[in-house]
C-alpha cells in the first residue's frame, strides 16, 4: 500500500507449533515466536517477555490477565480452534479490512508518521470472563504500528473480527496525532471509542456494530447511563475510568472502582455521542478522527440534554 507497509504475522503457525511442543517448551515458543514481533508494544505496556524471577510478571502472566489463551492451555482441547484460525480466507479478509481502513486516511491526504505496521490474531481463552462479555472477539490497536484481533474461533467470530480490526485501525491512526496519556479522562477515552466504532460501521454498516454498543438499549442510555457519565467526564486514570467505560463488572474484576454502570456503557455512550457530532457538524468520520476531544465535547453539549 502506498506510504505504508502492513505485515501480517500468521499466529496460527505458531499456535500449531505450541500445540505439538512438549509442555516445558510451550511458554518459550509463546514468548519468543508469537509475542516477540510485538515487543515494542509490550515494552510500552511495561510487560517483559520473560520475568527475571520465577513466577514473576511477564507476557505469559499478562496474557492470562488479558483473557488470552496461555501457552500451557494450547493442547488437544483447542486443536479445532487452531484449525479454524488457519483459514486463509479469514486472514485475507483481515488484511483487506486493515488496508481498506488505512486507505480512508491516506486518500484524505493524511500523512501518517508511522510507516510500518504489524498485524496478527491472538486466541482468547473461552473460559475468560473478558471473552464471554465481548462475545468471544475483540481487538487492540492502541499502540501505533501494532494491530491485533483476538478471538475464540467460530463461524461467527471469524466473520466479526475483520470489522473489529477497522475499529482498531482507527485507534492506531488517532493515537499517532492525539497521543495516549496515562491521565486520559473519561470524556477523552469515550471520544476515542466512539470514533473507532463509528469508523467501523461507516465501512461495514450500522447493523455490524459491536456488542460493546449493541448490548445497550436507547432507554437505558438516555435515562440511566448519560447522567452518570456526564458527571464523570473529567475523571482520569484507569482506576477511575474503567467503571465508566467498561462497566461495574469489569471494574470489580480489575479491583477498580464501580460507578453503577452496565457492560461497556462508555463505549455505547461514545458511539452515539460521535454519531450526534457527525450529524451536527457534517464532518466525515475521517476528519473527526483527527479532531481533539475537547473540541468535540464542546460541540455536543446538547447531546446530554
Amino acid at each position: 500500500m502506498k506510504q505504508i507497509t502492513i505485515n501480517t504475522f500468521r499466529s496460527d503457525v505458531i499456535y500449531q507449533k505450541i500445540l505439538e511442543a512438549p509442555i516445558e517448551k510451550k511458554e518459550d515458543i509463546f514468548r519468543y515466536e508469537l509475542m516477540k514481533p510485538f515487543q515494542e508494544k509490550w515494552d510500552i505496556y511495561r510487560i517483559p517477555l520473560k520475568a527475571k524471577q520465577p513466577r514473576g510478571y511477564d507476557i505469559v502472566m499478562a496474557s492470562d490477565m488479558l483473557g488470552y489463551l496461555t501457552p500451557k492451555k494450547v493442547d488437544d482441547t483447542v486443536r479445532e480452534q487452531i484449525k479454524l484460525l488457519s483459514d486463509d480466507g479469514f486472514w485475507e479478509k483481515c488484511q483487506r479490512s486493515i488496508e481498506l481502513s488505512f486507505q480512508q486516511f491516506l486518500e484524505y491526504g493524511i500523512e501518517l508518521p508511522r510507516k510500518d505496521y504489524v498485524f496478527t490474531n491472538i486466541l482468547l481463552n473461552p473460559e475468560s470472563p473478558y471473552a464471554i462479555m465481548c462475545d468471544n472477539y475483540c481487538g487492540d490497536g492502541g499502540i501505533p504500528g501494532y494491530i491485533t484481533g483476538a478471538l475464540v474461533p467460530s463461524k461467527e467470530t471469524l466473520a466479526r473480527v475483520p470489522i473489529a480490526l477497522a475499529h482498531e485501525v482507527n485507534h492506531n491512526v488517532r493515537f499517532q496525532f492525539e497521543l495516549w496519556r496515562d491521565d486520559i479522562t473519561v470524556g477523552e477515552y469515550m471520544i476515542c471509542e466512539g470514533l473507532a466504532e463509528n469508523f467501523a460501521t461507516s465501512l461495514y454498516g450500522e447493523d455490524q456494530v459491536g456488542p460493546w454498543v449493541s448490548k445497550t438499549d436507547q432507554e437505558t442510555l438516555n435515562d440511566y447511563i448519560k447522567p452518570i457519565i456526564f458527571d464523570g467526564l473529567d475523571k482520569s486514570g484507569m482506576a477511575e475510568i474503567t467503571g465508566y467505560m467498561y462497566g461495574d463488572e469489569m471494574a470489580k474484576m480489575r479491583d477498580y472502582f464501580p460507578v453503577g454502570l452496565p457492560y461497556c456503557a462508555g463505549y455505547a455512550c461514545g458511539y452515539y455521542l460521535i454519531k450526534h457530532y457527525l450529524h451536527k457538524t457534517g464532518k466525515s468520520i475521517v476528519e473527526a478522527t483527527l479532531t481533539p476531544a475537547a473540541e468535540i465535547l464542546r460541540e455536543v453539549k446538547d447531546f446530554w440534554k
